[in-house]
Formats: C-alpha cells, sequence, structure tokens
C-alpha cells in the first residue's frame, strides 16, 4: 500500500489543515494513506499556494478524482474503492484556531467549508481528542492501492499492454532518433520515455537535487468486534487526519479493521534507501501507543501487521514535472505520499509534454516551475533534522513556530511526508 507513516515529523506549510489541505488533485493513496483525496494537481488545497490557478486546480482535482472512479467502474476493478469523504481533526487549541483561519480562506474562493465543533465532531467518529473538524464530503475517497494497482496491471494487459517486471534498468542513452534503456540481460529502445520512479533517481540525476526518499510508517488492527465498532461509532467510514505538524492520518479497511499511520518521517544520511529500513520497531512502537490516545476504548486491541515505506518528498510537496533528452523523455515524481491519486494526473501531464502539447495542464504554473532544491550533504540531513525537531517543538508549545520554520514558511518550503 502507498506511503505515509513516520517519525519525527513533517513540517507542513502553515494554515495546512491536515494533509487535505494540500492534497487536492484526487488523494488516493497507497499503502500508507490507503485516502484516496482529489489527485493532486493541488497538494495545494491551500489557497495561498498557486493562488491565481486554485480555482483551476480545484475543478481539475476533482476531475481528476471522478476519472479514477470511472477507471475503476469500467473496467471491472475491485479496488474497495468508496467516496466516504474525510474529517481533518484538530486535537489541541490552536489547531481549532487554523481550522478556522483556514475554512476563511477557502470561502473566500467561493468554497463553502463544513466545520464541525467538538460535539458534532465526536458524535461521527468517538473520541476524547477532538476539537473539532472539517468535513470534506466528496474530495476525498477510500481505496485499496495495491488492488488497484493489480486491477489497473490487467486492465494494460488486457489493452494488449506489454510489462517487463523484473526488469531493472541501469541506464539511459540516446539512441539515434530515440532513447535506449539498458538492462542486465539486454535493452528496450523507443522514441520517447516516460520516466515515473519515484524516490530511485539514478536514472535522470538531475533528480536527486530536488527529491529527499524519506520513510514513513503503518500499523494496522485486527477487525473490530460489533462492540468495538459501536464504541468508535464511525458509522460514514471517512477518512480521518489530524491537524498536527506530525500527524496521523487513518481509515478503516473493508473487513473493519483501523489502519493507523504517520506522526514520524525518517530520512537516512545520504538518501539512503535500504530494504531493512521499511521496518523501525520505535517508530510502530510510538504510533501504537498513540492510538490508544486517541481511542482509550480500544484498549487490549491486537495490531495484526505494520510495515513501512519510502516516498519521494520535495520541498513544495506536490508533484513536479521536466523534459530531458532533448525532450523525448518526460518525468513526474515528488507525490510526496499522494501518488495513488496524483499519478493518474501526472501521467497525463507526463503524455502531454512528450507531445509537445500546449492546453490547459501544461501552461499551469505547478507544471512549469519546479521545487527548491535540497542542499547537498552534510547541509541536507542536517537541515532536515533541524525541521523535524522544531516542528515536533512547535506541536508541544501550541503551535509555536520558531525562527527556522517561518524562515522556511516564508520560502515555501518544508519537510515532510
Amino acid at each position: 500500500m502507498d506511503r505515509t507513516a513516520g517519525q519525527g515529523g513533517r513540517s507542513r506549510p502553515r494554515r495546512r489543515p491536515g494533509r487535505s489541505g494540500d492534497r487536492r488533485l484526487g488523494r488516493v493513496r497507497p499503502q500508507r494513506r490507503l485516502l484516496c483525496q482529489q489527485p493532486d494537481p493541488r497538494r495545494s488545497q491551500r489557497p495561498d499556494r498557486f493562488p491565481d490557478e486554485f480555482d483551476t486546480l480545484e475543478r481539475l482535482g476533482r476531475e481528476n478524482l471522478d476519472g479514477i472512479e470511472a477507471t475503476i467502474t469500467r473496467h471491472g476493478i475491485d479496488a474497495e474503492f468508496e467516496r466516504t469523504g474525510e474529517l481533518d481533526i484538530a486535537v489541541e487549541d490552536w489547531q481549532v484556531a487554523e481550522l478556522t483561519e483556514f475554512a476563511q480562506l477557502l470561502a473566500e474562493h467561493g468554497t463553502e467549508p463544513v466545520l464541525l465543533d467538538r460535539e458534532q465532531t465526536q458524535a461521527l467518529v468517538h473520541s476524547p481528542t477532538y476539537l473539532a473538524s472539517r468535513y470534506d464530503a466528496d474530495g476525498v475517497a477510500l481505496v485499496h492501492p495495491a488492488k488497484l494497482a493489480w486491477g489497473l496491471r490487467q486492465a494494460c494487459l488486457d489493452l494488449g499492454v506489454r510489462i517487463y517486471e523484473h526488469t531493472e534498468v541501469t541506464k539511459i542513452t540516446s539512441d539515434g532518433a530515440g532513447l535506449a534503456l539498458s538492462c542486465p540481460f539486454g535493452s528496450i529502445r523507443g522514441r520517447r520515455v516516460a520516466l515515473a520512479t519515484n524516490a530511485f533517481t539514478n536514472l535522470l540525476r538531475r533528480l536527486g537535487n530536488y527529491i529527499v526518499p524519506v520513510y514513513d510508517y503503518v500499523l494496522v488492527t485486527e477487525p473490530l468486534s460489533p462492540e468495538q465498532q459501536d464504541a468508535v461509532g464511525w458509522e460514514g467510514r471517512q477518512g480521518l487526519a489530524d491537524l498536527g505538524n506530525q500527524f496521523h492520518y487513518y481509515r478503516l479497511t473493508a473487513d473493519n479493521r483501523i489502519l493507523w499511520g504517520g506522526y514520524d518521517v525518517i530520512y537516512h544520511f545520504g538518501n539512503r534507501i535500504r530494504a531493512e529500513q521499511d521496518q523501525r520497531l520505535a517508530t510502530h512502537a510510538a504510533l501504537a501507543e498513540q492510538f490508544f490516545t486517541t481511542f482509550p476504548q480500544l484498549e487490549g486491541l491486537r495490531f495484526t501487521h505494520r510495515w513501512g515505506g519510502v516516498i519521494d518528498t520535495c520541498s513544495r510537496f506536490t508533484t513536479f514535472w521536466g523534459r530531458a533528452y532533448r525532450d523525448r523523455l518526460a518525468y513526474a515524481v515528488g507525490y510526496t505520499g499522494l501518488g495513488v491519486g496524483a499519478s493518474r494526473f501526472g501521467a497525463r501531464v507526463m503524455l502531454d509534454l512528450l507531445d509537445g502539447a500546449d492546453n490547459e495542464r501544461t501552461r499551469l504554473t505547478m507544471v512549469r516551475t519546479k521545487p527548491i532544491p535540497f542542499p547537498p550533504e552534510p547541509f541536507r540531513y542536517g537541515g532536515i533534522q533541524l525541521t523535524r525537531w522544531s516542528i515536533d517543538h512547535a506541536d508541544r508549545n501550541g503551535g509555536n513556530r520558531n525562527l527556522w520554520l517561518r524562515s522556511l514558511d516564508k520560502m515555501g518550503l518544508g519537510f515532510e511526508s
């Protein structure tokens, strides 16, 4: 499943309620979040990011989510798709204030936010930690990312697409009018290439300046009994996310388990990616403790699954695009945990770029610009650790952001998964 559950924390730009603030373009989350929000031309549901394009990105995001649902229906994919919406939940007084401020910004752009107070929020999902929430009824869906991937794979095969699994590409070189992709036991040639490699940037080294691989972790409980279901309510099966800088995201699965992830995000020096980093006991233990703080009535419930995974984050938290090899290669990376939903939009833009199209998508500022690159090591690692410490300090001190975070806010930068 896709990505998102971690350590140390994520620095979000100020006034970003839950992940929903940044995740428009239809969130559909992979393993980690299993939330399907409008996939993301707008990881900025925030009006202050790409402000001149807010309305356009909002519309494209909803169209993207509608398109995902239509594809699932058209190909008969059993991906446990549920368009149940999401609650962005305040669990501290300072988060209530930011939630209200953010709702006012949305209202200024013609969006009518649904704000719920403590009593209304706790009536939907029973947790003593909930103080207020914002309900997005239609812009978020739930999906089983693995089943979605398998279903899309079969749909491609049915349409005649050839898929070569376990075929590592080690190098890309120009080859006449096209490109050659070198593999251990041969090569593949094509006129154009779409590069969609997530955090693995070795095939186009320039991407290593913009992408940081971070690890996110999740837990999954055993199925809830009828009594436990009554104890938490949650009859609407909404996706949930709290509004801390180090936030949690969670949802019910089809068999009524709770998938619980987030909080921490881990970066390893030198952009290191290793299979053994997919498990982190300290983070999983912290997540378990935080789970029972949120749902004390479920004390004794067992966790049956835990995992982690790497995601590609960039300094602006949303996808960016580009071309290389004389425009014969296009790439889309930097999804920052929202690739299940946003990758559909990202792929359409990649195809537009390979075709040389001039249209509404390719004219977007978010498509034409790139994030600010990360500094080289050791400054990269030091800056990330300082950011993690700072956002943890902010969460423990009424949301007050120190000079470092305020400086990042001014530049529109941060670090998260």
